[in-house]
């Protein structure tokens, strides 16, 4: 069964249902809990009483700096939403490790930005070294794979769209809550990850709910293509793409080729125009709430729950 852990200002916690133990370890960062998994596993197995989860701060479970990478596109019904037909190429893009911001803080709308997105993922933490040239099988996953988080790649459409760019519209400080629980895994839970269902909502409304046998590229699979060009390190996250129902949504054929003819600024301004109609994308005041977990609850990453906030009423 995996182990679930939390950390907060005064260190890191072994849960257990809704009691915390401190964890007797020296590590500051993640890579280092993760070299340090004995100290999990004593202070969950030991028999003290512990502190209540509710009263404590989370943070995210993933310390930084460390590498932050995300898969494009990479769920059947996201790929419907974004309209795309036929085979998808597999791709991958780079967060600032500066996004990662905790599972209970105030998603922070940079002031230019209009059109603000969610994207509930499921996020890969890495236990061990992933040199470039490394082939992962389903059965190597274990000792590549240390454990899983919620993620939200927090996207601001109306940058990512007019710039086509994606490394600056997903990488605004708070743009990757993450957390609460690092679910730290044991090689037989690797078998239960196509289980794992993933929900956002906002202000109770339901907007994503999927399992991972939406997902296009597997995790070995993806892990094995990013290998082709990129190392990775323990602590480093990577990001699996996320379910359809976003706020952003490709326009009708008809109207994506009209638009094709258009030049860039007035196309913009016309698709931007049609958007602000969207009640869906993210406000001040919003409350987002993501879940990743399987139904018999043997790998749950706790409920990440962000509230949305301006940058000029939020200084950080």
């Amino acid at each position: 069964m995996s182990t679930n852990v939390l950390r907060t200002a005064d260190g890191w916690w072994a849960l257990r249902g809704d009691r915390a133990v401190p964890v007797d370890t020296k590590a500051a960062t993640t890579a280092e809990l993760i070299a340090d998994r004995d100290a999990v596993r004593e202070a969950a197995l030991s028999g003290e009483a512990g502190t209540p989860v509710a009263d404590l701060v989370a943070l995210s479970p993933v310390t930084t700096p460390c590498r932050v990478i995300a898969q494009m596109v990479n769920y059947r019904s996201h790929a419907r939403d974004s309209g795309f037909t036929g085979d998808i190429p597999p791709a991958f893009f780079r967060k600032a490790s500066g996004s990662v911001s905790g599972p209970g803080e105030a998603v922070v709308r940079p002031s230019h930005v209009k059109f603000l997105d969610y994207e509930i993922e499921l996020g890969l933490v890495m236990g061990a070294p992933l040199p470039v040239g490394t082939v992962v099988e389903e059965r190597d996953l274990p000792s590549y794979i240390a454990g899983l988080v919620i993620t939200n790649d927090v996207s601001a459409r109306d940058v990512q769209l007019t710039k086509t760019q994606f490394y600056e519209s997903k990488s605004y400080p708070t743009f990757t809550p993450t957390g609460p629980h690092l679910a730290l895994l044991e090689p037989e839970d690797f078998a239960h990850l196509l289980d794992l269902r993933l929900t956002l909502s906002v202000n109770g409304e339901l907007r994503q709910d999927r399992t991972l046998a939406d997902m296009i590229v597997r995790p070995a699979q993806a892990l094995t293509l990013l290998a082709r060009f990129q190392t990775l390190d323990p602590g480093d996250l990577l990001l699996t793409g996320t379910p359809g129902g976003t706020a952003l949504k490709a326009p009708p054929k008809a109207v994506e080729k009209i638009g094709a003819l258009l030049p860039p600024a007035v196309k913009w301004k016309t698709f931007f125009k049609s958007q602000a109609r969207n009640p869906h994308y993210l406000h001040t005041g919003d409350v987002i709430t993501a879940t990743i977990s399987t139904p018999d609850g043997r790998i749950d990453l706790g409920e990440q729950r962000t509230p949305v906030a301006d940058a000029n009423r939020h200084p950080r």
